[in-house]
C-alpha cells in the first residue's frame, strides 16, 4: 500500500483531491484508525465501521459543509468527525472537555444538526431544504442518513410524508443493516428484508408511493458504486431516496459476527478484535439486571405482568423475560410514543404493564404519559433506566429532567430507589396493584450490594426514612446519590451534627416527616441526581413556603445547563455532588 492517505486529510476539500481509485485505500485506513482509537478509548464501534465507505462517498461527492449532511442518532458519525478536521483530537471522543460522541453544531460547521436521539434527520434536513428554496438557493443539497431501525419511528414517517409533497432538494439515504442496538423488529423490517432479497415487486414500493425517487438497494461497501449513484442523484430534482445495504461492524470479524455486543464493546484488542475481559466476580449487579431478573421472577408468579421496551431489550435487560415469556414481553422498536400508549391500552384490560424506557427517551412520549396514562389514571409502571448523569454519551443521553417533568403531572407517583433492594421491592409493590401510574427511575451502572436478592417487602407509597440521626442540619437525598451522602458523612470527624434522610418518593412527599424535619433543623440540604430546576429540591422548597417554614434550604443537583460528556465521577464533581465535594460542604456546617 502507498503512503498513508488519511494523515493528509484535514477536511473534505483534501478528500476531493484524491483519485477515486485511491478511496478504497482511504476506507481501509479510516476503518483501522477507528478501530485503533476506540479499542483503547471505547465508544460506539459497530455503527461507524459499517458506514466508512458511505461516509467517504458523501463527502467526496457533495460540497460539505455548504451541502448539508445530517446523521440520524449519530452513533455512526466517527468517520465523519475524523474526515472533517477532528482526526488529531479524536482520541478525546466522549471524554470530559473532549469532543462529543455525537454530531454537535457548536463543535464543527460540518455538523449540520445536533443529534443523539433517533429519527430526527429527515425532518431536520427537510426544514433546511425548504429554507434553502425560500432563500432562492436551489442548488444546495440536503442529505439525511438514517438507519432501518430509526426510520421505523413515527417521526421519520411524518418527515417522509411531508417531504413527498414538496419540491425540496432532499436526499434520504437508508443505511439498512437490519440492526439498531438490538436486531430491528416489526413489519417494516420484514418489508426491507423482502426488498433486499428481491421479493417485493417495484410497483409495491412504499417509498415510491410517498412520491420519492427511489433507487437501490445497492452495496454500501462498494465505494465506487455508491459514488456513481450519488453523482446521478445530484442531478435528480425533488425528494430522493437511496437504499444502501451495509454490515454493522464491517471490517472487524468479531463485530460483524456479534453486532449487539460490538455496538459499544468497551476496550478490545485492536489486532484480534477480542474484547478485553473485565472481572465481574463478586461485583454488585447492574441496576438494569436487578430490573430484568426481578421482573422475570415476578412474571413467573403473576401471569398478568407484561414487559414493553422501545428497541432496548438488551440494554434494559427485559430480554431475560422475552426469552422465557416471548408472548408477554415486547420490543416495539424505536417507538416511545407507541410504547407508552400500548402500555396504557393493556392497562385498561387489567394487565400489569412494566414499560421500560431510558429516562431521556421518555421525554419523546411526554404527551402520551400525560394524556394517555396519567389523565386516565392508568396504573402503568414506568421503569426509567439511565436516570441521572449517565456519563460519556453526554447531554443527549443524561436522564436529568425526569423528576422535574414527571412530578408536575397529576396522578403520577415518582420513585427513586436508594439501592438494589429498594428497586426490587418497589417493582414487587407496583405489581401488587397501585391506584396510580408510577415512574421508577434508576441509574446506569452497578449498585453497591452483592447480596441484594432478599425476600420481597411491600413499600408504603410516599414514605421516607431516616438513615442517620443528627442535631444541627438535615440532608434529604433522593435515589442512589444518597450513597454519596452516606460516604461523605462517614468520612467526617464529627458526624453526629448532620442527619440524613432518604426521600425516595418525590411524589407524593412524606409530609409528616417533613414537618418533623423543618420543626427541628435550621439548615436543610437537598440533593438529587437531576436538575435543580423543578425537581426534588424544588418540591421541598414549595413545601417549606406553603407551610411557612424559615429554615435555610440549600438545593444540590444538576445546575441549569446542559451537562456534556465525561465519566459519572467527573460530572458529579462538576456538579459538586461527589463524595469529596459533599465532605467540604458538610465540614462548613460543623
Amino acid at each position: 500500500m502507498s503512503s498513508n492517505l488519511l494523515s493528509s486529510i484535514n477536511s473534505p476539500t483534501d478528500l476531493r483531491q484524491l483519485d477515486v481509485n485511491q478511496l478504497p485505500q482511504l476506507a481501509q485506513e479510516l476503518r483501522d484508525f477507528i478501530i485503533d482509537v476506540v479499542s483503547v478509548k471505547e465508544g460506539h464501534l459497530g455503527a461507524s465501521l459499517g458506514v466508512v465507505e458511505l461516509t467517504i462517498a458523501l463527502h467526496y461527492v457533495f460540497d460539505t459543509p455548504n451541502d448539508r449532511l445530517i446523521w440520524d442518532v449519530g452513533h455512526q458519525a466517527y468517520g465523519h468527525k475524523i474526515l472533517t478536521g477532528r482526526r488529531d483530537n479524536f482520541h478525546t471522543n466522549r471524554q470530559f472537555h473532549g469532543i462529543s460522541g455525537f454530531p454537535k453544531r457548536s463543535e464543527s460547521e460540518y455538523d449540520a444538526f445536533g443529534v443523539g436521539h433517533s429519527s430526527t434527520s429527515i425532518s431536520a434536513a427537510l426544514g433546511m431544504a425548504i429554507a434553502s428554496n425560500l432563500k432562492g438557493d436551489f442548488e444546495k443539497h440536503h442529505i439525511a442518513v438514517i438507519g432501518d431501525a430509526s426510520i421505523a419511528s413515527g417521526m421519520a414517517f411524518e418527515g417522509l410524508n411531508h417531504a413527498g409533497v414538496t419540491d425540496a432538494n432532499l436526499l434520504v439515504i437508508l443505511n439498512d443493516n437490519a440492526i439498531g442496538i438490538d436486531p430491528s423488529v416489526g413489519a417494516l423490517k420484514n418489508y426491507l428484508t423482502a426488498v433486499k432479497e428481491g421479493k417485493n415487486p417495484r410497483q409495491n414500493n412504499m417509498i415510491k408511493s410517498l412520491n420519492f425517487d427511489y433507487s437501490g438497494p445497492i452495496d454500501g461497501h462498494d465505494i465506487q458504486a455508491v459514488i456513481q449513484e450519488l453523482e446521478r442523484l445530484k442531478k435528480v430534482k425533488g425528494p430522493k431516496f437511496l437504499h444502501v445495504i451495509t454490515t454493522k461492524g464491517k471490517g472487524l470479524q468479531q463485530a460483524e459476527e456479534n453486532q449487539v455486543q460490538y455496538h459499544a464493546p468497551g476496550k478490545f484488542d485492536a489486532n484480534t478484535g477480542d474484547i478485553i475481559p473485565k472481572s465481574e466476580e463478586n461485583l454488585p449487579p447492574k441496576y438494569q439486571d436487578v430490573f430484568g431478573e426481578t421482573i422475570l421472577d415476578l412474571a413467573q408468579k403473576n401471569e398478568k405482568i407484561i414487559g414493553i421496551t422501545p428497541a432496548m431489550p438488551t440494554g434494559s435487560s427485559l430480554k431475560l423475560m422475552m426469552d422465557v415469556f416471548p408472548g408477554r414481553a415486547f420490543d416495539v422498536g424505536i417507538a416511545e410514543q407507541h410504547a407508552v400508549t400500548l402500555a396504557a391500552g393493556m392497562a385498561t384490560q387489567g394487565m400489569v404493564v412494566f414499560c421500560n424506557i431510558y429516562s431521556t427517551f421518555l421525554q419523546r412520549a411526554y404527551d402520551q404519559v400525560i394524556h394517555d396514562v396519567a389523565l386516565q389514571n392508568l396504573p402503568v409502571i414506568f421503569c426509567l433506566d439511565r436516570a441521572g448523569l449517565v456519563g460519556e454519551d453526554g447531554a443527549t443521553h443524561h436522564g436529568v429532567f425526569d423528576l422535574a417533568y414527571l412530578r408536575c403531572i397529576p396522578n403520577m407517583i415518582v420513585y427513586s430507589p436508594r439501592n438494589e433492594m429498594a428497586l426490587q421491592n418497589i417493582l414487587y409493590t407496583a405489581q401488587l396493584g397501585l391506584e396510580h401510574p408510577i415512574a421508577i427511575r434508576y441509574p446506569r451502572g452497578r449498585g453497591q450490594n452483592t447480596h441484594w436478592k432478599i425476600p420481597y417487602e411491600t413499600i408504603k407509597i410516599g414514605e421516607a426514612h431516616r438513615i442517620k440521626e443528627g442535631t444541627k442540619a438535615a440532608v434529604l437525598s433522593n435515589g442512589t446519590i444518597g450513597n454519596n451522602v452516606t460516604q461523605a458523612l462517614e468520612n467526617l470527624q464529627n458526624p453526629s451534627a448532620i442527619a440524613h434522610f432518604d426521600f425516595p418518593f418525590v411524589k407524593p412527599l412524606d409530609e409528616p416527616l417533613l414537618h418533623t424535619i423543618f420543626s427541628k433543623f435550621e439548615t436543610v440540604i437537598t440533593i438529587e441526581d437531576g436538575t435543580v430546576t423543578g425537581g426534588f429540591g424544588s418540591a421541598i422548597l414549595e413545601f417549606a413556603t406553603t407551610n411557612n417554614y424559615h429554615s435555610k434550604i440549600q438545593v444540590l443537583g444538576v445546575p441549569d445547563q446542559f451537562i456534556e460528556q465525561g465519566t459519572v465521577l467527573e460530572l458529579q464533581q462538576f456538579c459538586k455532588m461527589d463524595v469529596s465535594s459533599l465532605e467540604v460542604l458538610f465540614r462548613e456546617l460543623l
